[in-house]
């Protein structure tokens, strides 16, 4: 993981793949609910992903933003890129993990009744990327992923261990991740895992979730629906 800055964001330490890592935890009001991992896009741990971790522990789940940038963040699309290259997908993977064995382990993570305790992944554009891997990589430490526009900087590892059911949101004019990769990564999934993911591609572009708009292609409406999907999806499979 890259050396820590100062991020006023980050307000937790973790154990991580040998290390220290950090990042951003929100705790519902009722102080226990279902853990979710949220992953950062290109762009850091910004305050967009800070935004979206204090909405679902609004909802009810204690959520989590590891800082895989070690508190760099950009709104320049070249240095973006630039973060995302020198970012190696197996060890922001494994980084990613320490965060889900400290949900795991956090007490006010709770569990369905009955079940082992699990957690659910939600990330964007490179986060739900690694979503994807860390669902594969996880196995049944996973109970709920989802993906939104997720992409890679190279080709996705095997998804042989992948078991969580997977709800992914994609946008129609995504000239990243456009319709037939996405059907063609479902296939793959479904192929490799067993799992037949829930893919969505909307009326939209690449980053329709993110309302601090860097792409110009946020979509308040088609935002609207896939977070409601969301939300819908995670109570069913972790709450």
């Amino acid at each position: 993981m890259a050396a820590v800055t100062d991020n006023p964001l980050q307000n937790v330490t973790f154990p991580s793949n040998g290390g220290t890592a950090h990042g951003y935890l929100a705790v519902p009001a009722s102080g226990s609910g279902p853990g979710i991992v949220v992953i950062q896009e290109w762009w850091g741990l910004t305050n967009h992903i800070a935004d979206v971790t204090n909405r679902l522990a609004a909802e009810g789940f204690v959520a989590l933003a590891p800082d895989l940038y070690g508190g760099r963040t950009t709104h320049d699309a070249g240095e973006a890129g630039e973060l995302m290259q020198e970012l190696p997908v197996q060890q922001a993977a494994r980084d990613l993990a320490g965060a889900v064995d400290f949900l795991l382990a956090h007490e006010s993570v709770t569990s369905q009744e009955g079940t082992e305790r699990k957690v659910g992944a939600v990330g964007f554009c490179m986060g739900g990327g690694f979503v994807l891997v860390l669902a594969a990589q996880q196995g049944d430490k996973i109970g709920a992923a989802v993906p939104f526009y997720g992409v890679l900087k190279e080709d996705f590892p095997s998804f042989a261990g992948l078991t969580a059911p997977l709800l992914g949101h994609f946008g129609e004019q995504d000239e990243v991740a456009g319709p037939d990769a996405v059907r063609a990564l479902a296939a793959r999934i479904e192929a490799e895992s067993g799992v037949r993911p829930e893919f969505h591609i909307y009326p939209a572009g690449h980053a329709f979730f993110n309302d601090e708009n860097h792409l110009g292609t946020y979509d308040p409406e088609q935002a609207q629906v896939a977070w409601t999907r969301t939300l819908e999806f995670l109570r069913a499979h972790l709450a």
